[in-house]
């Protein structure tokens, strides 16, 4: 899959270097591959150790949200192509433990494929085969990305004057404090969590109730009801909270 990278490197060398945390605990940055083809968890094990990251690895879909949770990844390599609980299945579960970024490697490479896990909220895509300068490369400007986002605990809309923080769990809007409950202000969260994409009915259920039976659909309803009336009484004209139809919802961002 690489063809320049030579097996030159010796036992010490790579030690000295970044860990396998599959075999050890250290911290540096870590990044955790997800595949079901060990041949490709050993080379891209490989690759990162020599550009001094720290490697976890998971086999499929079932042990990567428990291994995630335990090891904490800085970054991970998302196979989507897996046995059992595929790709975008996944995704979904890590991103109940961790808000690590998610780099979608893949030997599908279709447009709509692309575009697809983009939307669903993927920071980036390498196909394969793919160089490995590229894929520390996309690594590398992923975590910038990643730390630009973090200086500020929270969302900022300046075009609708929104300002959500999450670690102090504050809403502004228009300058004004917005008092919400507990259940309004993690569903709040969970929209800027996932701007500028639309999050589906399902996720809003399983995030905010942890089940998705056919009777959350009108709790969601009711509850995005009550968030409009407190921001409409700041400025009616205004619908911060956007539905997609037969979909999900979305934060206004323009």
């Amino acid at each position: 899959m690489v063809a320049d990278l030579k097996d030159t490197t010796t036992h010490t060398e790579v030690q000295a270097l970044g860990l396998d945390l599959d075999e050890s605990l250290k911290r540096n940055k870590r990044v955790m591959i997800i595949d079901d083809d060990p041949d490709t968890v050993e080379l891209l094990k490989r690759i990162l150790r020599l550009a001094d990251f720290d490697v976890a690895s998971a086999r499929n879909g079932i042990e990567a949200p428990v291994i995630a949770e335990k090891v904490e990844p800085d970054v991970i390599l998302l196979d989507m192509m897996m046995p059992e609980v595929d790709g975008k299945e996944t995704f979904r579960n890590l991103r109940k433990v961790t808000r690590a970024p998610i780099i979608v490697v893949s030997a599908l490479s279709s447009k709509e494929m692309i575009v697809d896990l983009l939307n669903l909220g993927t920071d980036d895509y390498v196909t394969k085969p793919f160089h490995r300068d590229e894929i520390v490369a996309r690594i590398n400007a992923v975590l910038r990305r990643s730390k630009q986002k973090s200086v500020f605990d929270g969302v900022s809309i300046p075009e609708i004057g929104f300002m959500i923080n999450f670690s102090k769990r504050e809403v502004q809007y228009n300058g004004n404090f917005v008092h919400l409950s507990p259940k309004e202000f993690n569903l709040v969260q969970l929209l800027a969590q996932n701007l500028p994409h639309v999050v589906q009915y399902d996720e809003i259920a399983e995030e905010i109730w942890g089940e998705t039976q056919s009777d959350v659909k009108n709790r969601i309803k009711y509850l995005v009801h009550l968030i409009r009336k407190k921001f409409s009484a700041i400025n009616p004209e205004i619908e911060v909270i956007i539905t997609v139809d037969r979909f999900g919802y979305r934060l206004r961002t323009e």
